[in-house]
């Protein structure tokens, strides 16, 4: 299914973009975006306040998520857990209030100035059961079956091969190890002008696959998939980007597959 759009769109142009993009929102996350962010954001998807108040302030106001899962994710205390597109530590941050003392978070990114942003505030913090990574997610650093949860918000629609995504999740996660993620789908198709702009793609939207190929490419990588959920409360805000969604059934959908 991704060959052909890999083909549409030109891949060293878009990670610039992406890279560029979310650059942005890391050191200015009070400007202008296709998205909301911040705290208004994260409360409005669906996460609980008293979180959000034990992390960092300043990895919430670059908080970019599309959807909230950390009540389907269960994570339990002293589980490894690893986030896919970490951006500034957010998730990072409230899962390891989950996994405890006993447990570890790793974030992902291949984006310096959110990991160095990230890093800072895990040493501010003296958050030490964190940890980042650089690293692509269609490449991850990590032996197989470490993970019992692979976490990510909004990201995997960036990237041109989501089939690679799922194997590498597949490979990384333990037997029977969960993946919960929010990200953006399609109803319809997308037409190849959409597909082709690396904007709308860095923007969440012209990397988004259709949502019966997003739920192959999760099978064929060995997972099933038992929930999904519409997160209704996430809206996107450029004229552009509210089109798409509008013309192809563009949505934010929250998941949960099980390694077979």
């Amino acid at each position: 299914m991704e060959t052909t759009i890999t083909k549409k769109v030109d891949a060293a142009e878009l990670e610039q973009k992406v890279k560029k993009m979310y650059s942005d929102v890391a050191l200015n996350p009070k400007g202008e975006y296709h998205f909301e962010m911040g705290r208004g954001l994260a409360e409005k998807l669906g996460y609980e306040k008293n979180d959000l108040d034990r992390i960092p302030a300043a990895a919430i106001d670059s908080f970019a998520g599309v959807g909230y899962y950390f009540d389907m994710a269960n994570i339990k205390e002293g589980e490894h857990v690893l986030d896919l597109g970490s951006g500034s530590g957010m998730d990072v941050f409230v899962a390891a209030l989950k996994a405890g003392s006993s447990g570890h978070v790793s974030g992902v990114d291949m984006t310096d100035d959110q990991l160095n942003k990230a890093e800072s505030l895990r040493n501010e913090y003296k958050l030490e059961t964190v940890s980042f990574h650089k690293s692509y997610i269609e490449k991850l650093p990590f032996n197989d079956a470490v993970f019992d949860v692979v976490i990510s918000n909004g990201v995997i629609n960036l990237c041109p091969d989501k089939e690679k995504v799922f194997a590498e999740v597949a490979r990384v996660l333990k037997p029977e190890g969960r993946m919960v993620i929010a990200d953006i789908v399609t109803e319809k198709q997308l037409p190849e002008n959409v597909v082709c702009n690396s904007t709308l793609w860095a923007a969440c939207i012209g990397g988004a696959a259709q949502q019966d190929d997003y739920r192959n490419a999760i099978e064929n990588a060995g997972m099933e998939m038992l929930i999904v959920r519409n997160n209704d409360a996430y809206g996107f805000i450029s004229k552009s980007a509210r089109g798409a969604s509008k013309d192809y059934g563009v949505k934010s959908v929250s998941l949960f597959a099980q390694k077979k």
